[in-house]
């Protein structure tokens, strides 16, 4: 191992150490690994800042701020009730979050989905009188299966489209496969998968 990569890996354990201290804001540690591996001459400060406009970093971020309009347009309290009126049953509530945050994730990515959708899950597991992790892990696995439907769903895919080198990706070009593994997973989540939460 060359002296640039244990600096590099020991930059990466300090800045995971101290995301899981949690004392220290989640992006103030990321700007200080990054600052980090400026100050000990691995990244040159002209290319220090280039990963903020790559396509997926971008996209990701766009996606959340639509996302947050969404909240701020009453979208999430309108789901709020429509998903209300599914009742307490935990298979049925775990049926409708994850098929609905897998639809939603193919369309405004799995981390908008699962931003846009974990109040409502908090909602409906505070007025069952369960745990919350009961409907946030389903939550959480259905909007990583339903990201994998489309172009835009999930960041991997918006990398690799990036990095293809001949033609590119469309939007639905995953969607066999992704569409797939969603259905095989919202069919597994709500009949076993929810039982194995603690």
């Amino acid at each position: 191992m060359s002296v640039s990569q244990a600096i590099v890996f020991s930059i990466l354990g300090i800045a995971l150490v101290l995301f899981v201290w949690n004392r220290i804001r989640f992006d103030l540690v990321a700007l200080m690994a990054l600052l980090a591996v400026a100050i000990a001459g691995i990244v040159p400060a002209d290319q220090l800042f280039d990963g903020f406009g790559h396509p997926a970093v971008v996209t990701v971020a766009a996606v959340l701020v639509i996302s947050q309009g969404l909240v701020n347009g009453g979208v999430v309290d309108r789901l709020a009730r429509l998903l209300g009126k599914v009742g307490h049953r935990p298979t049925l509530q775990v049926l409708m979050l994850t098929s609905v945050v897998a639809l939603c994730s193919g369309f405004i990515n799995n981390v908008g989905a699962l931003a846009l959708l974990m109040p409502v899950a908090i909602w409906m597991s505070r007025e069952a009188g369960r745990s919350p992790s009961l409907l946030l892990m389903p939550l959480a696995f259905g909007s990583l299966l339903g990201g994998t439907m489309t172009l835009i769903g999930t960041p991997p895919n918006i990398i690799i489209a990036s990095y293809r080198e001949s033609g590119s990706f469309g939007m639905f070009d995953f969607a066999p496969v992704g569409l797939a593994i969603t259905l095989a997973g919202i069919a597994f989540i709500p009949l076993v998968g929810w039982r194995l939460t603690p």
